[in-house]
């Protein structure tokens, strides 16, 4: 197990959270890691570089409703020249009728909705395109922030559920050389308001019927996007507070419907354990063995496999949760029956269900996925160590449905 890193005091106290994460990160540097870690975000990055800290001077989203707490947002509506409950209708309105048009307030004074949007509930992000499959079913939506950055999130509905795949980051620092994003490089961290908006947005669309058939209101919300979510580890925390916030303080959803990936940021799976969370952890792990993993996934030259599975481990006992372990099938490159085997003997006994992945390709990408005949073979090889095994429903390949690729192809 890896050492928890060492609290920051004198010159390096000030730091923000995120940036005393991306320290721990530098300081807890495995044998064989690049010596140097991107900090600009901007530029393509090199092969194996990680970008654990968003670029500075990036203009910050203007403040929003979802980013504050209840406490807070009478405070701003005060400042703002209004009664204080106008905060716990603006919520109402925001949180239990999706609604953020001024002219959807109805009972709010015509006088007091300028002063009130601008205050609290700012344009955050725009419609670039949607995008849908799967007979209407599945609904990719590219988002367009204030700063002209771009992010996407879909909308996956099914006969007995809804789920939700939303990004944490436009883009991301973790380099991953068969992901989209990963080689697009990080721009910077979504604020909370930016993640929540995305999901408000999805509710309010299954309310409306914009994507047919199935439950009306969301089943599972998934952090799968784009971007590395503990690496933006503050405002994804403060997302799901929003997230699971009784209505009409948030919109009321349950831990248990949340799953948060993660390549493996160690130090930051250990505070999510100890924070107590209730959602569900996966883990992408994409390679059983530190010689491949650490050229598939190049924060493993942080962290290696066991070291990120003992983390994921201890989250699984501390929150009663099983632990997912997401693996993109990669032909002849990560396929091997041999890895599934050893895939199987590492999670053998332990609380996990590995979620095997058919891997979406990107235009021009030299990785493609597996043949038939290898992912069965390699899901028998783990199955034979009485390890749940599935291999995921793909949907949206012909709407660029990977992380990334819609964002990629609008540049």
């Amino acid at each position: 197990m890896i050492t928890a890193p060492r609290a920051l005091t004198g010159p390096e106290a000030h730091l923000s959270p995120d940036r005393t994460f991306a320290r721990a990160c530098t300081e807890q540097t495995a044998t064989g890691a690049p010596e140097s870690i991107c900090d600009t975000g901007t530029a393509m990055p090199k092969p194996g570089e990680l970008t654990f800290v968003a670029p500075r001077g990036a203009k910050k989203p203007p403040r929003h409703l979802a980013d504050l707490t209840p406490a807070e947002r009478k405070e701003a509506v005060v400042g703002a020249g209004e009664k204080a409950f106008r905060a716990k209708q603006l919520s109402q309105h925001y949180f239990a009728r999706y609604a953020h048009d001024p002219e959807q307030w109805t009972d709010i004074p015509a006088g007091s909705r300028g002063r009130l949007q601008e205050a609290l509930l700012p344009e955050l992000m725009t419609v670039v395109r949607h995008l849908s499959t799967d007979e209407g079913t599945t609904r990719k939506t590219l988002w367009k922030l204030f700063d002209g950055t771009l992010v996407e999130s879909v909308l996956m509905r099914y006969p007995d559920r809804v789920t939700m795949c939303i990004s944490s980051q436009a883009g991301c620092g973790m380099n991953c050389p068969f992901c989209a994003t990963g080689q697009a490089g990080l721009d910077r961290n979504l604020s909370t308001a930016e993640i929540v908006h995305q999901i408000v947005d999805g509710m309010r669309a299954l309310r409306d019927g914009e994507v047919p058939g199935g439950p009306a209101r969301l089943s599972n919300i998934v952090f799968m996007g784009m971007g590395e979510p503990l690496a933006n580890y503050k405002r994804v925390v403060g997302a799901i507070r929003r997230l699971t916030d009784p209505e009409p303080d948030g919109l009321g959803l349950s831990q248990r419907g949340i799953t948060v990936s993660t390549v493996g940021l160690v130090p930051a799976i250990n505070r999510f354990s100890d924070e107590g969370f209730k959602c569900r952890l996966a883990i992408s792990l994409h390679a059983p063995d530190d010689e491949l993993r650490d050229t598939l996934v190049p924060v493993n030259t942080r962290w290696k496999v066991r070291e990120v599975l003992d983390a994921g481990f201890e989250y699984a006992a501390k929150s009663g949760r099983r632990l997912s372990i997401e693996y993109a099938l990669i032909r002849d490159i990560n396929d091997q029956a041999w890895r599934g085997d050893r895939l199987g003997r590492l999670l053998k006994g332990r609380p996990v269900h590995v979620n095997l992945i058919p891997l979406n390709p990107t235009p021009g990408s030299k990785w493609t996925a597996s043949r038939p005949e290898d992912e069965k073979a390699f899901v028998e090889a783990i199955a034979a160590h009485g390890v749940p095994v599935t291999i995921r429903d793909t949907r949206g390949q012909e709407i660029d449905g990977a992380c990334g690729q819609l964002a990629a192809t609008e540049r």
